[in-house]
């Protein structure tokens, strides 16, 4: 019951002190851990009843709430086809020539009555009711979706004997027709939505000599799909492209755009890139959905130390916090949690972002846009004149963009921004590298946190095992230190999907900058020096946060041993 709500359910629990803090916090850690919905967890121990939750959501939303659902006549199902139903989470109940009652399996989405309305062309009064009442009545009144992709593949297969065409003499009108045929739309319909149901990050269409790949990118890792016929991928890249509102007929350089979505109901963006190869067009869709995305710090999984520097560094007039990794571990995630804290009407925060990934209300996000000149230092000079409080740089990557956020963090802002390095002290050098100079960052920097995202064990599968030697030896731990701890790897169920990894969760290192590192950097000691200070001050490395992960059975060896 509202597997793809659970933040919202978090929310509104804590806002109307439905459950005592303590145990909505240990509900909340066994949904994390074994993957059931926050909801079924808090029915199971017996803190709300399901009719109760109910009528606090209808209270909370202002969505009516419906006990009991009649008998729903045919002309009133035929209103809505399956596909509508099932896509927009409704069941159509009433009709009486003007006004369409529909019952909904998303209160939470506050546009859905207008939603509804502009895809059925109807005036709609939205009601509340048991979403696993209005499931099985919708697949009563509809039937289940059948369509898979396995199905709709073998048809495609069979419909499409030829070979290949050869894209670079389609016309555009060629292309238009061949993106719009009902086939493919179905087929990259059903592909997005399959990647959203699989919480994938990424969907990669790819084009080789004797065949046409999709991938999805799912904590952390690429599986393979079953995959379309090599004739499709033109028709198929040219159907992403129109959904993006691409270029359809530009196939020499890569393209970027943006996809808006409703999947079941909520609304989920696809940010779209494309990149000519040497068999055709290269398709990498980011999925950004928006109810997926943890903005709370508490959902983090931060350790106390870290959570409790986060919450008093975003609270201090000026200086600078930086995050750092790689791409995909979670730097922007862990601003924007920093900035929800402090987004309040009293304060005014501006970010500056390539591009924007997620809306949050009350935040001015600014996306920068290199071809007409907007970039993160031009942003940057300009919301020195907007009268900000706190500033955030989506990434430094220049020495202009460094020098005016240290100019920004020394007259009294506070400045959030991202760099790509391998730990914590590494950020220090890397900005002494663009040109920094030393003593400016000394005065200016507040802290690094390098972290990254490791696969969490399956909770359902995960099996207790003795690890070789050679893996231990790796991860620098002497067998006698160990004790009666117990390590764990991912055996395969149905419920991961056989990859014995559910989720993710993080791992962290956190240099707070004192007084004795602040020395370091303006002595322009090395990367070495300024880490040993930092361990002699208490700093944790992330091989040894990913110890405490390991430790705690929440991860493998493996995992730490790949990302550390």
């Amino acid at each position: 019951m509202f597997e793809s709500h659970d933040q919202a359910i978090f929310d509104l629990c804590r806002e109307l002190k439905l459950i005592a803090p303590a145990d909505l916090e240990a509900a909340n850690e066994e949904h994390k851990a074994t993957g059931k919905s926050l909801t079924d967890v808090l029915i199971d121990l017996e803190h709300i009843t399901r009719e109760d939750l109910l009528k606090k959501i209808s209270e909370h939303t202002g969505i009516p709430y419906l006990e009991d659902v009649p008998v729903i006549p045919g002309e009133v199902v035929n209103c809505v086809d399956g596909e509508q139903a099932r896509a927009l989470g409704i069941l159509p109940i009433r009709f009486d020539g003007q006004i369409l009652e529909v019952l909904t399996s998303n209160p939470f989405n506050s546009h859905q009555a207008e939603d509804v309305a502009f895809a059925l062309g109807k005036s709609v009064r939205v009601l509340l009711a048991d979403p696993i009442r209005v499931e099985s009545l919708v697949k009563l009144h509809y039937g289940e979706d059948a369509t898979n992709l396995e199905d709709l593949l073998h048809d495609l297969s069979g419909d499409n004997k030829t070979k290949e065409p050869d894209a670079q003499a389609l016309s555009e009108k060629d292309l238009a027709e061949a993106a719009n045929e009902a086939p493919i739309v179905r087929f990259v319909n059903l592909v997005l939505n399959q990647a959203i149901r699989d919480k994938a990050s990424d969907i990669h269409f790819e084009p080789f000599e004797h065949e046409f790949k999709i991938r999805y990118r799912i904590d952390g890792a690429l599986y393979e799909m079953a995959p379309p016929p090599k004739n499709l991928a033109v028709s198929v890249t040219s159907r992403v492209k129109v959904l993006a509102n691409l270029n359809i007929a530009e196939r020499r350089v890569p393209q970027d755009g943006r996809i808006k979505l409703q999947i079941a109901g909520r609304p989920v963006d696809l940010r779209v890139s494309t990149l000519p190869t040497q068999f055709g067009e290269s398709v990498v869709l980011r999925v950004l959905d928006q109810s997926a995305m943890q903005l709370d710090i508490t959902q983090l999984g931060l350790p106390k130390d870290v959570f409790d520097g986060i919450h008093e560094l975003v609270r201090r007039p000026n200086g600078i916090f930086i995050v750092t990794g790689p791409t995909g571990c979670g730097k922007t995630t862990t601003l924007y949690s920093g900035l929800r804290i402090i987004n309040t009407s009293d304060l005014k925060l501006l970010t500056a972002e390539d591009p924007v990934e997620y809306e949050i209300e009350g935040i001015m996000q600014v996306p920068v846009n290199h071809a007409v000149g907007l970039t993160f230092a031009s942003a940057l000079r300009s919301f020195l004149r907007q009268d900000p409080d706190v500033i955030m740089v989506g990434e430094v990557r220049d020495l202009e963009t460094a020098q005016i956020a240290i100019q920004a963090s020394l007259t009294g802002h506070l400045v959030l921004s991202t760099l790509h390095t391998n730990d914590a002290p590494g950020a220090i050098t890397r900005l002494i590298d663009m040109g920094v100079e030393p003593f400016l960052l000394a005065s200016s920097v507040e802290a690094v946190l390098a972290q990254r995202l490791l696969r969490r064990l399956c909770a359902n599968c995960r099996t207790p095992y003795e690890p070789p030697a050679a893996l231990l030896k790796q991860l620098r731990i002497d067998p006698v230190d160990i004790g009666n701890r117990e390590f764990f790897y991912g055996k395969g169920c149905d419920n991961c999907g056989k990859s014995g990894h559910r989720g993710r969760l993080g791992i962290y290192e956190w240099l707070r900058l004192t007084e004795a590192v602040r020395d370091l950097i303006v002595k322009k000691a090395p990367t070495l020096v300024i880490k040993q200070k930092a361990l002699e001050q208490g700093m944790r490395t992330l091989r040894d946060d990913g110890l405490r992960a390991i430790f705690d059975g929440a991860t493998s060896i493996e995992e730490v041993v790949k990302y550390t």
